[in-house]
């Protein structure tokens, strides 16, 4: 295959997009690209082949995901230093974006192996074009931890966050994010919840936090979901010492996280911020 960056004596890696939903969605470079490798690492063969049926691409399979990343890399490189090219898609969407595969990427710069990208769909960016807030600056937190203290404090880490955020989350994980987004943002908040994107039953449900925890408590979800919060409202900011005391009882933060993000938060220096800590009695730390 003569690869588009010219040949070499390494094969080349593709990482190709795949649709999040509509097959119609793949692009005809996708399409040549994969019927054109030796080989293609795919998070899950099952699903892919179905991709493969559709468009009469017939490509060895080679399972590429979580669970086996670290032992499928040595084996990609040396057929990439073989000669081999290979193309290196996920279940939907854009590989590498809240999916395996970086570290494929970081050993193929390494090696000196040329690494290709194949654009195509995102359910990131497919939520953003549509959702109808704020895209100048967003910031992307892929999906929020399953655990509700660890939810729960990264949210807290984001409670003033100027920029659009997005998350992805899971059906059977969603009621509790969107009471946690609630509780912690404020029921009044702006959320988008994207779902189904690009499939039959697509839905943009638009409302507040607390909207959405009773309308998603009454019909359960289905699908890969996307949420998107618009950028935090700007408020009068609490004195520095309620700020310290409010995010050390709160949270389980220690006393130096607090302080960075605290600084962070209000542009101080952290030596400035500790010192006011350190004016916090263990009492008024921990007393509501």
């Amino acid at each position: 295959m003569a690869n588009e960056q010219g040949r070499a004596a390494a094969g080349t890696l593709y990482v190709v997009a795949t649709p999040i939903g509509n097959l119609e969605d793949i692009t005809y470079r996708a399409i040549r690209i994969l019927g054109e490798v030796d080989l293609v690492a795919a998070e899950d063969t099952r699903h892919s082949r179905k991709l493969f049926a559709r468009f009469g691409i017939q490509k060895p399979l080679l399972s590429y995901h979580d669970h086996n990343e670290r032992q499928r890399l040595e084996t990609l490189l040396a057929r990439l230093q073989g000669g081999d090219d290979i193309a290196l898609i996920s279940d939907a969407g854009t590989p590498c974006i809240a999916d395996p595969g970086y570290r494929l990427i970081a050993a193929c710069r390494d090696a000196g192996i040329v690494v290709v990208p194949i654009p195509g769909p995102s359910a990131l960016v497919t939520a953003l074009s549509a959702a109808g807030v704020s895209t100048e600056r967003f910031a992307f937190e892929g999906y929020l931890p399953p655990r509700a203290k660890a939810r729960g404090d990264l949210l807290r880490q984001l409670v003033g966050e100027q920029r659009t955020l997005v998350f992805y989350e899971v059906p059977h994980r969603l009621a509790a994010t969107l009471a946690d987004l609630a509780d912690i943002m404020g029921g009044d908040r702006p959320l988008v919840v994207a779902r189904e994107l690009t499939k039959l039953h697509e839905e943009f449900f638009r409302g507040t936090t607390a909207e959405a925890v009773s309308r998603f408590q009454l019909e359960p979800a289905r699908g890969e979901l996307v949420l998107v919060l618009p950028p935090a409202k700007q408020g009068p900011q609490m004195n520095l010492r309620d700020a310290l005391r409010k995010l050390l009882n709160d949270s389980d933060l220690s006393r130096r996280e607090a302080v960075k993000m605290i600084a962070r938060e209000y542009g101080l220096p952290s030596s400035d911020v500790y010192r006011e800590s350190l004016n916090l009695t263990k009492e008024e730390a921990h007393d509501e």
